[in-house]
């Protein structure tokens, strides 16, 4: 589901990550409508149906069909959305002028979610009020799930099956997706955070296997590099912005 956030220009969309929505980029929004049209996405599963299948291809898919309406855009990625992004150029490099991938990598073969999973399912469910969930989870990914969460009569609950969430996850410790981030053809920027998510050096590697890539690591971030650096963040993809062809 594409959300209009205003701006003029080339159209810059924007791919939350997992158990995110497309409300997870409400502070990245302004500043970016001085280099385009901004919409922003929710993915399947996310506050919306699951695909007709929980696999990368079935997500791209749907995110395929929301590209096609806005034409060539600069697409901006967090995570799952990053992904998903860089599988869109692989297959389609008429849709994607410009990309930036946000604390993924390729290969997570060998990992599972079952303990992630299992946590998940013991959380607190309804959050009562909106101080409980930055308790819970701390000011960053507050912010992020306050973004994310349904907000019901008695409170704050997941967007989203926990089953869903998970399945996405453990397909991604079956597979890797190297081949298409070779494929992709638009200029790239990566950005990483110094204690985010990825395994060591992949992110360094996916920019030595593609010419048209720029790699920036932040200090003092973990996965939500967007919120948790917001400055820094935000000149690498301006600097990103203002070369795009």
């Amino acid at each position: 589901m594409l959300y209009d956030e205003g701006g003029d220009g080339r159209p810059i969309l924007l791919l939350h990550g997992l158990m995110g929505s497309a409300r997870t980029w409400r502070r990245q929004v302004p500043w970016l409508r001085a280099f385009g049209h901004v919409y922003t996405y929710d993915a399947p599963g996310h506050g919306r149906p699951n695909p007709r299948g929980i696999g990368t291809e079935a997500f791209v898919e749907d995110l395929t069909a929301h590209a096609e309406q806005l034409g060539e855009c600069v697409v901006i990625g967090h995570s799952m959305g990053s992904l998903h992004g860089w599988c869109l150029a692989a297959a389609r490099p008429d849709l994607v002028a410009g990309l930036v991938v946000e604390d993924i990598a390729p290969d997570f073969r060998g990992r599972t979610a079952d303990d992630w999973a299992a946590l998940i399912r013991q959380w607190p469910q309804p959050f009562v009020t909106e101080s409980a969930v930055r308790e819970f989870f701390g000011d960053v990914a507050g912010h992020y799930f306050l973004d994310s969460f349904e907000r019901r009569n008695d409170g704050w609950h997941l967007h989203g099956e926990v089953s869903t969430f998970e399945a996405i996850s453990q397909e991604w410790g079956t597979r890797h997706f190297w081949n298409e981030w070779e494929s992709v053809a638009a200029p790239s920027l990566l950005i990483e955070g110094a204690s985010g998510i990825t395994p060591p050096g992949q992110m360094r590697r996916m920019h030595e296997r593609n010419a048209k890539s720029t790699y920036v690591l932040i200090p003092e971030a973990a996965h939500l590099v967007h919120d948790e650096q917001p400055e820094l963040y935000r000149a690498a993809v301006e600097a990103f912005l203002r070369q795009l062809p």
